[in-house]
């Protein structure tokens, strides 16, 4: 009888295990919330409201240090949400901002590679997932978005983006 419960207690959590391991592999990090009472302004606009999306961008990444599109123009007081997908086999981001502000993130990320950061205007995205950002972009202007992952910065993983 011993070792028959032992065979089942066994089975269980071997099937518990199994379980918890697989859905690891498809959690998903918590949507970010939308709280307009910490918005705060940027030179390149503020967390949009989700509700208020007037458009959806979808961009790609690869590990040819590429985005796709590489460039684009909105309206300004237009609220986009950006669905990034990451085709590559390593970590990519989406940071908008302006480009002396990437430029400036992109060495602090090479001095300190592990630093993390989850601010509105930036996702990270593990290989073959997608995340999102809505932004609402207050003021005209050419800004850029950059994937400020060491290395990728530098090697072009840069895009152009147009408020007029």
């Amino acid at each position: 009888m011993t070792i028959k419960y032992f065979s089942y207690s066994l089975a269980f959590a071997m099937a518990f295990v199994a379980s918890a391991a697989m859905a690891h592999d498809v959690f998903r990090a918590p949507k970010k919330t939308f709280d307009p009472a910490t918005v705060e302004e940027t030179a390149f606009g503020r967390a949009g409201d989700p509700r208020k999306v007037t458009r959806t961008i979808k961009i790609g990444m690869s590990d040819a240090m590429r985005f796709t599109p590489s460039s684009f123009t909105v309206k300004p007081n237009e609220t986009v949400r950006f669905v990034i997908r990451n085709g590559g086999n390593v970590l990519h981001e989406m940071v908008i901002g302006t480009a002396e502000e990437l430029k400036k993130h992109a060495e602090l990320m090479r001095k300190f590679p592990e630093m993390e950061h989850d601010e509105a205007y930036m996702a990270h995205v593990k290989p073959g997932k997608r995340g999102e950002i809505v932004w609402h972009f207050t003021k005209p202007g050419e800004y850029s978005f950059a994937c400020l992952v060491p290395g990728h910065f530098e090697a072009g993983m840069v895009g152009r983006l147009v408020v007029r």
